[in-house]
């Protein structure tokens, strides 16, 4: 009830502010704008929660445009859900869906991947080899994620067996983690969290899991058992000044060890040993428990395309879009949406949210014969879980501002109840409005 009273502001997603009238009230604007008339053909690349999102707005704001979505993936999965899995505090299925069910009608909607993408002859073919022209085109592919590059480890070790995590891989597998977790905090062992050296998307899931993981052991009457260490792979835990201290801050509280600049480089099952790259050298550590999250890349379609930056991120492809308008530098008919912007922030669901109507102000704008206006300014945001209960809800931009939705009414560096009733309820039926464009 306490977020009724709040007027939505522009931050209003993660504001999460969301369950219910508000969500849909701060898609209003976009379901009452005047229609543009056009025959021009837009091509959306995946159908995740940016490409799901922005065909359901263009379908509401074009009349007569030829919208085509190209994903090979038949189930949606809810990513932020992800954490809550691995917990247990959520089953697999609470994180899937259908694809085609949060589609607009009137699209087309190709179950195939994108095989090779031509940005100056405007054309992509098909895994299925079919040939798909446009006018305009939204990339939304999100990332792929990189498990070849942990040496010895395969999905297939997974779960509590070896003592194996791995909850950014897909629902089932943050279950089979969820059964590793438990496990080890049951038994209790050495766990080993950490995150990639890469730009990757939610980057707080990696302190999240660490964070519930303690909290279990403790409620279990079991934290003297466990050890927790957490591996940075920068001289940071957190990329927001402020946010790395309060991390740290809460680290040191409750006795969980954190070293910087570790980066896994790989794993030996039969030896339990995890070996890590640092400053001065290669280390070892034996674990009973490890949450392996990878690099996190664009697809090699993407890679390949001649879209991604030339200078910057080079191992990673992501793509050279402006940081404020999110149209691509070289292609001006392309635009990008959601984890594969080559963006200094914004790899979250909450991003998206606000990804949204900049593309959708600039290229139905064009479409109109107008400038579009609408700029993006870095936002990003993470409902940090702290606990089973408590989350910090952290809101930043491209300089580290601090962008609280609710000054003077959530704390975002308190660990609050409010904020975990944000993440683990309001946020949801926020993101599922946002797919639907309402949002």
């Amino acid at each position: 009830m306490i977020l009724d009273t709040v007027t939505p502001n522009r931050r209003g997603f993660l504001g999460l502010a969301g369950a219910g009238g508000a969500a849909l009230a701060l898609g209003a604007g976009a379901a009452q704008a005047q229609k543009v008339r056009t025959s021009a053909r837009i091509l959306i690349l995946g159908a995740g929660a940016g490409g799901a999102a922005i065909a359901n707005r263009l379908a509401d704001r074009l009349d007569g445009a030829e919208i085509t979505v190209l994903d090979g993936k038949q189930e949606h999965w809810y990513q932020p859900g992800f954490t809550l899995v691995a917990a247990g505090l959520r089953p697999a299925s609470y994180a899937t869906s259908s694809i085609t069910g949060w589609l607009p009608r009137g699209i087309t909607f190709v179950n195939e991947y994108a095989a090779e993408l031509d940005p100056e002859a405007n054309r992509v073919i098909t895994t299925g080899g079919q040939r798909i022209d446009y006018d305009y085109l939204i990339v939304s592919t999100g990332l792929t994620l990189d498990w070849d590059a942990v040496e010895g480890f395969d999905l297939s070790m997974v779960g509590p067996e070896t003592g194996i995590s791995a909850h950014y891989a897909s629902p089932e597998l943050a279950e089979k983690s969820w059964h590793a977790l438990d496990k080890f905090t049951d038994e209790g062992g050495v766990g080993l969290f950490g995150r990639p050296a890469t730009e990757m998307k939610c980057a707080g899931a990696p302190v999240k899991i660490c964070f519930l993981g303690e909290d279990i052991a403790t409620t279990k009457g079991n934290r003297s058992k466990c050890d927790f260490i957490y591996n940075a792979q920068a001289q940071n835990l957190f990329g927001v000044p402020v946010i790395h201290h309060r991390v740290r801050q809460i680290m040191d509280e409750r006795d969980i060890t954190y070293r910087y600049q570790h980066v896994l480089k790989g794993i030996d099952l039969g030896a339990k040993t995890a070996t890590y790259t640092t400053p001065e050298g290669e280390v070892s550590d034996n674990w009973d428990f490890i949450n392996v999250i990878p690099p996190q890349r664009a697809p090699q379609v993407i890679r390949d395309s001649g879209l991604a930056w030339a200078d910057r991120w080079v191992d990673q492809g992501w793509i050279e879009v402006d940081m404020q308008t999110l149209r691509h530098a070289r292609y001006s008919n392309v635009f990008g949406i959601g984890d594969i912007n080559g963006v200094p922030k914004g790899k979250t669901a909450a991003s998206v949210k606000f990804h949204l109507p900049v593309v959708e102000d600039h290229l139905v704008s064009e479409i109109a014969g107008r400038e579009g206006t609408r700029m993006y300014d870095g936002y990003t945001s993470c409902p940090l879980i702290t606990r089973v209960g408590r989350a910090m809800l952290v809101e930043f931009d491209y300089q580290d501002n601090l962008t609280p939705s609710f000054p003077g009414l959530i704390a975002p560096l308190e660990e609050l109840w409010i904020s975990w009733l944000m993440k683990e309820v309001a946020l949801k039926a926020t993101y599922n409005a946002m797919l639907r464009g309402r949002a």
